[in-house]
């Protein structure tokens, strides 16, 4: 079996103490690189794959340093970024993981995801070292998403599809834009579409925030959403009743 000392990856940054990237207190490993455009980005700088290089055995080693925090409900989360970019490095990383007994979690958008038997069969492998997906669903229309996003969401959907049919717990996310992500029909049918997976555990709202504005001007990239509000807690109200987020249990 391999040690990971041959997988490489590309890390964007690593928090030690995360408390909302899954169950507990969580060691969150954020990776470089995504194919997603997303408007309200509040990561732009992870778009490229460059970040420091690691192999999978040396960062596991860092992070397992921090086990004692993480209690009997914490683990390791990996983010981005999209994680499943590098899905060879994310195997061993996780394999390595399991073999300690930790909880894993995978917080991604879904876009890489592949029917590509070659592709799948690296998916349903490191399905065997994932507990929790954290799925971030944008918007049901698919026209509607590759505007917001500048990719389809077919994929997106199928992946979530395919964990549901493989017994995966998950936890689905939506970001709320004033005038972008909250319209009630898109809203609707994303309930609809929830309402039929299987093994949802917690549907929540992640509120849109300019916190990863000034990320954009030291880039150099033009914000498409300037002067667009924060949602009211009467917005954010709604769109919890919608997507009948109190429904479901962690």
């Amino acid at each position: 079996m391999s040690d990971g000392s041959n997988i490489k990856g590309y890390v964007h940054s690593l928090e030690s103490f995360g408390s909302v990237d899954g169950p507990g207190v969580r060691f969150v490993v954020f990776l470089q690189g995504c194919a997603l455009r997303c408007k309200f980005c509040h990561n732009p700088e992870t778009w490229h794959s460059a970040g420091e290089e690691w192999n999978a055995s040396d960062l596991f080693q860092k992070v397992y340093r921090y086990r004692n925090y993480w209690g009997k409900d914490g683990g390791i989360t990996v983010s981005g970024g999209e994680p499943l970019l590098q899905i060879d490095f994310l195997i061993e990383f996780f394999k390595l993981a399991k073999q300690k007994g930790i909880h894993t979690a995978i917080d991604t958008a879904g876009q890489p995801f592949s029917d590509n038997p070659e592709w799948l069969a690296k998916f349903e492998k490191l399905m065997e070292y994932t507990d929790l997906v954290i799925l971030d669903l944008k918007m049901m229309d698919s026209e509607g998403h590759k505007a917001l996003t500048g990719k389809d969401n077919s994929n997106i959907l199928s992946m979530a599809q395919w964990l549901s049919d493989h017994n995966k717990a998950m936890w689905i996310r939506h970001v709320l834009v004033p005038n972008l992500t909250d319209d009630v029909n898109d809203l609707e049918n994303m309930h609809r579409f929830i309402s039929e997976l299987k093994t949802v555990k917690k549907v929540e709202i992640l509120p849109y925030h300019i916190l990863g504005l000034a990320k954009w001007i030291s880039l150099g990239i033009d914000y498409p959403l300037d002067g667009v509000p924060t949602p009211t807690k009467e917005q954010i109200a709604v769109a919890n009743e919608i997507l009948h987020t109190a429904d479901y249990q962690n």
